[in-house]
């Protein structure tokens, strides 16, 4: 799953609305992905503006994420060891043990990170707990993931997606690159 596109953007559907568009290249050793998401959703409108680098494997190196909505001006940068050990602005985060990955809500783009990293063939299944960055005031939290490869499309591959703690569920359908073409009540992918 390589040949990545230079852009992506999405339309948020569902959920909320707004647009994220983002940038990816490779980068010494790996890759990054800059973008930018705007969203409006439950009455409250956000911006945030994010770069994300992985490793030529897709394991989460660092994260900057800038916010803007009605709860103020916000900032964080999050950086990990590739250990599973995480630093949040500079500070250990204990809670995020294990979390391969960076999620932001904000972002459809970022359930690319797991299904690129992990590879699983049809029928497997893994647990991909998160660093997620909330879309309001980039509160980080960890989030418990499942994703299971079921089926290859036309397109790409296509997973069943859950996070358990928010009761969410969504068959997700990429393209060959990995970057997430369809999901489901959150975003579709225009370019």
């Amino acid at each position: 799953m390589r040949d990545l596109p230079a852009v992506a953007a999405f339309r948020h559907v569902d959920t909320r609305e707004g647009f994220e568009v983002l940038f990816l290249q490779e980068d010494a050793g790996g890759y990054r992905f800059d973008g930018h998401s705007t969203g409006l959703e439950d009455g409250e409108a956000w911006a945030v503006r994010y770069s994300i680098l992985v490793d030529e494997a897709w394991a989460t190196r660092s994260a900057h994420v800038v916010g803007r909505s009605s709860r103020g001006e916000h900032e964080v940068r999050l950086e990990t060891d590739g250990a599973g050990g995480w630093r949040v602005d500079g500070a250990p985060a204990p809670e995020l043990a294990g979390c391969p990955d960076v999620d932001l809500e904000a972002s459809a783009f970022t359930n690319a990170l797991p299904v690129s990293r992990l590879r699983l063939p049809v029928g497997a299944r893994a647990d991909v707990p998160a660093a997620w960055v909330r879309a309001l005031d980039l509160r980080v939290e960890r989030l418990e993931q499942v994703y299971a490869r079921v089926e290859d499309g036309a397109a790409g591959p296509r997973y069943d997606y859950e996070a358990p703690d928010l009761g969410f569920k969504a068959r997700l359908a990429y393209d060959r690159s990995g970057v997430v073409l369809d999901y489901p009540g959150i975003a579709l992918r225009v370019v």
